[in-house]
């Protein structure tokens, strides 16, 4: 299947403007979910305070990787939390607030809910503390609190998903002679990146189905469905996507989502938008066994970002593919921006690549170090 390859920087990106200095302090204390403490110095005696999403996923241990090789180039200093799940908000926020109160040199986030950090990003600002976002955005933050952006294009990743699965679903939507489903497992409804990306899902699946003639209903999560254009008539339409959203971010509460349409006989394939999501897909066909290559022997299921489980379902055909990140260079560009901005240089928003990969391409190696385990 041929991979799809999304572009490298986004056009008219926001250049930062710069600063005398950064705001702070070396003060390096740590909180008790504290996974990296560098101590070493140089980089301008510059501390950076990051927050990310949680440490549930391998995801963000990769993006870990990154942020410390980022470390040991600069010589800066990094102190790295985050909470258990990326459900738990209000975490999230209590563990921002304490990076500020520490008056570091900057702040590199990965909000679990762009409204949440509002507050938080307002006092950043007035302490004169630039903050630098990170896998996800925060389009509604205070002007002038976030220096840049370093996220992937997730509305163009999930719509290579789809492109991808449409691809292998195509000729049995249009041979039906009844409506079809197509199910969409999305981890939240409140994080920039996860929203983003099930909406390009979503939006490229049914611009492909109604370009083909086929029309198209959009069902489940409210939030979802109240984004969707010119959405149709569930009674009527040829083909259904329904969007679940789990209560919290686990793989069990992921399981149960999937579970419920994949139980639906009229469901031909699934995506699941992240990898607690698409670790949920797979859990639920442990007691189902309905996941297959093709519509025609069961259900076609996609995947997104990796880990050990993806990478062996996408290996051995369970997943007839999935949409990979780069963690490392988002976690490693965080840092650097920063200390770009402490240094008196432009920093400017990045979109960091994401690939589509399955059994055949996977080893490739543009593809294989962003497969973390």
């Amino acid at each position: 299947m041929k991979k799809k390859v999304l572009a490298v920087l986004l056009g008219g990106c926001m250049v930062a403007g710069l600063l005398a200095g950064c705001g702070g302090g070396s003060d390096n204390s740590s909180s008790d979910n504290a996974s990296s403490d560098d101590s070493s110095s140089g980089g301008g005696d510059y501390h950076f305070e990051v927050v990310v999403k949680s440490f549930q996923s391998t995801y963000w241990q990769a993006a870990i990787q990154g942020i410390d090789a980022a470390v040991e180039e600069l010589g800066v200093t990094v102190n790295t939390t985050g909470p258990n799940a990326e459900s738990d908000i209000a975490d999230q926020v209590n563990m921002l607030n304490n990076a500020i109160s520490q008056n570091p040199d900057g702040i590199a986030l990965a909000a679990n809910d762009q409204e949440a950090v509002l507050d938080s990003l307002e006092d950043a600002l007035a302490a004169e503390i630039p903050v630098v976002c990170f896998d996800t955005g925060v389009p509604n933050a205070p002007e002038g609190s976030v220096i840049a952006t370093i996220a992937t294009d997730n509305e163009s990743a999930g719509a290579v998903a789809a492109e991808n699965m449409y691809e292998v679903i195509k000729d049995y939507i249009a041979n039906a002679t009844e409506p079809v489903r197509i199910g969409e497992v999305n981890q939240d409804a409140t994080s920039a990146n996860i929203s983003g990306r099930g909406m390009g899902f979503i939006n490229k699946m049914k611009e492909l189905i109604e370009t083909d003639g086929k029309t198209v209903a959009v069902i489940g999560n409210q939030f979802y469905v109240d984004q969707v254009e010119n959405n149709g008539d569930e009674g009527s339409a040829d083909v259904i996507i329904e969007v679940a959203v789990p209560a919290q971010t686990t793989v069990e509460l992921s399981a149960t989502e999937a579970s419920n349409i994949m139980n639906k006989e009229d469901t031909i394939a699934i995506f699941g938008s992240n990898q607690v999501t698409a670790e949920g897909v797979l859990t639920a066909n442990q007691n189902l066994s309905v996941l297959a290559a093709t519509p025609e022997e069961g259900i076609v299921g996609v995947g997104f970002d990796a880990g050990a489980t993806l990478k062996a379902a996408v290996a051995d055909g369970t997943l007839i593919g999935a949409v990979t990140q780069a963690p490392v260079d988002q976690g490693n560009l965080a840092i650097h921006a920063l200390y770009d901005y402490c240094e008196g240089n432009e920093v400017e928003d990045i979109a960091t690549d994401s690939y589509w990969y399955d059994a055949e391409n996977m080893e490739e190696a543009d593809i294989a170090p962003n497969l973390y385990d």
